[in-house]
């Protein structure tokens, strides 16, 4: 490779990386960018002629600049920021989800759709079948244990209970 393809590379490979920055912020990629345009410019002005020197001072401006400015600019130009307690669980109370798979209230072979994501799920009383919507209560584990929206079927074993009269 001759010299003036490798300061063109210097160049515009510094001019990339400070373009980047713009897409990928962080810092890094602007001081590696930064480095390659210096070392660009003085391979131009002839004073690094030797690939290797050029790229020595390529590493150790980079290094130097990103350990002695990144600091001030993170200090200076902070991000905007925000802070949020989350409890999903919290969240989910009283949300409806779909039935996805059959629940009862003896086991977790349920499954309920929230969020767009399948979750084991039992009922808190009867069959509820696919398809029906849920109220969900409560979660324990990794299963939420959800009540009918409008209702549920009582199991084939469960008595259904009628007020006694008097």
């Amino acid at each position: 490779m001759d010299s003036e393809t490798l300061t063109w590379l210097f160049l515009a490979g510094g001019l990339i990386l400070m373009v980047l920055e713009f897409l990928i912020p962080g810092g890094v990629a602007f001081f590696l960018g930064v480095s390659g345009v210096t070392v660009g410019i003085l391979r131009f002005m002839g004073l690094l002629s030797d690939p290797v020197s050029a790229t020595a001072v390529w590493l150790l401006t980079s290094v130097g600049l990103t350990i002695a400015i990144r600091p001030f600019i993170k200090k200076y130009l902070k991000p905007e920021t925000f802070f949020k307690y989350a409890d999903e669980d919290y969240e989910a109370m009283d949300q409806v989800a779909e039935v996805i798979e059959e629940l009862n209230e003896k086991d977790n072979n349920g499954r309920i759709r929230f969020d767009g994501v399948s979750w084991n799920a039992r009922s808190v009383e009867g069959i509820i079948k696919p398809g029906q919507k849920v109220v969900i209560r409560y979660r324990e584990n990794t299963t939420w244990v959800v009540d009918a929206l409008g209702g549920f079927e009582p199991d084939n074993n469960q008595k259904t209970k009628t007020p006694e009269r008097g």
